[in-house]
């Protein structure tokens, strides 16, 4: 990791660019010489450089788009590496049809995630679809290399077997499965939390859809759905107590767009600007009395810390501050989300700012400051402040019809319905 210069004075603009552009680094520059796919961390590297991240890979996808479209890269060179790495996942094993949390980007073999978790990730997978969907409505030229990627990408989705993972037909999703394990993980995929996607693209499947009533049955019957509270004077429709980490209202909603979005459950902006309220107004309140927390200095999710990485929310609190979290909310709460970024950038620059963007996390309470990058914050505020600025991955996730299908199916209605 090495600290760079910060530039002074940017606009609001300046600053939204540099912060998209800095961070993509880490899914250009920073990705596996052989396949393309996204390294899990920057200090993996040294120990296990060919590891790369199934999910992060899919936020990578979606980060080359938002580079094309901001003129960092040429469109002709995003097509290449999305290419490169389309041909790479169509030679690597699955999992009836589902990849691994984690893959050799060497030679595609499954890296296990733990001694029992070593074949198909559902969740991750979902992340990579929701990448690789965009990704298919974006490249829309006639010319080889995007045709290429289009059909290679209708290949990738219509093998997952999303039907495989009900277990037989249950009424709920789960998580894991391998040839070695089978299902013994037994991981329910319950909500609320940051799997919505999943249950989206399961029913949005081309040939191996599940049932509907996975969703209404097994995500939405869960002990920390519903939820209807207030917290900070703020009530949150969804989800554990004060919402749980911001972590939910990025990942799901990277592809999938809330403006609009309801169901019989819930208004999806409303739980996800609520959400980011919560979470900022409960930093800014501190009742643990955490040095350095404050109304530009907030944001609560997964990452790292000094004691391993960590699922952070109010009622999970170690101090710790991830520039991901509130920099992620940018579409929800656009000032105070830019008013953290430019704290993060303009003074505290000097700690956090790398060639690959933020760092994952720091707290001053510790006096720590996280010393890596890890894919999954990354993807968040490179494709997050994007949605925010210009609608665009919500606009090309949501223009493919299987997702608009399935979307109904679930008993979704959209503002274009």
């Amino acid at each position: 990791m090495t600290a760079i210069k910060t530039t002074p004075n940017l606009s609001d603009n300046a600053l939204l660019d540099e912060v998209q552009r800095q961070t993509f680094r880490y899914f250009w520059d920073f990705a596996h010489p052989v396949s393309g796919l996204i390294r899990e961390r920057t200090d993996f590297v040294a120990t296990r450089p060919d590891l790369v991240t199934i999910g992060g890979s899919g936020m990578g996808v979606m980060a080359i788009i938002v580079a094309a479209e901001r003129g960092f890269i040429s469109r002709d060179e995003a097509a290449e590496r999305v290419l490169k790495m389309v041909r790479f996942l169509l030679t690597a094993p699955t999992y009836h049809g589902v990849f691994p949390h984690w893959m050799n980007g060497a030679t595609g073999a499954t890296i296990p995630f733990s001694r029992k978790d070593d074949g198909g990730d559902l969740v991750e997978t979902s992340y990579l679809m929701m990448g690789l969907l965009t990704a298919r409505q974006y490249f829309s030229r006639p010319n080889p290399a995007e045709s290429e990627i289009r059909s290679t990408i209708d290949i990738l989705w219509g093998e997952a077997e999303w039907d495989w993972y009900a277990k037989g037909g249950h009424a709920v999703l789960f998580w894991h499965w391998s040839p070695n394990q089978g299902f013994v993980l037994d991981h329910e995929i319950r909500g609320w939390n940051e799997c919505l996607i999943t249950y989206v693209l399961a029913a949005s499947a081309p040939r191996y859809p599940a049932d509907p009533r996975t969703y209404h049955r097994g995500w939405a019957e869960a002990r920390v759905f519903e939820n209807r509270r207030s917290y900070e004077g703020i009530e949150v429709p969804l989800g554990p107590d004060y919402g749980g980490p911001l972590f939910f209202a990025h990942y799901s909603f990277m592809g999938i767009d809330p403006r609009g979005l309801t169901d019989q459950y819930a208004d999806y902006w409303r739980q996800n600007v609520a959400h980011s309220q919560v979470n900022r107004a409960y930093c800014i309140r501190n009742p643990q009395g955490y040095a350095g927390y404050g109304p530009n200095c907030w944001g609560l999710t997964a990452s790292e810390t000094d004691d391993g990485y960590r699922a952070m929310s109010p009622t999970s609190d170690l101090g710790v501050i991830a520039p991901t979290a509130a920099i992620g909310s940018y579409p929800y709460v656009p000032d105070e989300s830019l008013a953290a970024m430019r704290y993060f950038y303009e003074e505290r620059g000097r700690d956090l700012w790398t060639e690959y963007g933020f760092v994952s996390s720091f707290s001053d309470a510790r006096k720590w400051v996280s010393p890596t990058h890890i894919a999954i914050d990354q993807g968040p505020i490179v494709c997050m402040i994007e949605n925010g600025r210009s609608g665009l991955l919500w606009e090309l996730f949501m223009s493919c019809p299987e997702v608009r299908q399935g979307l109904g199916l679930l008993g979704f209605s959209t503002k274009a319905a």
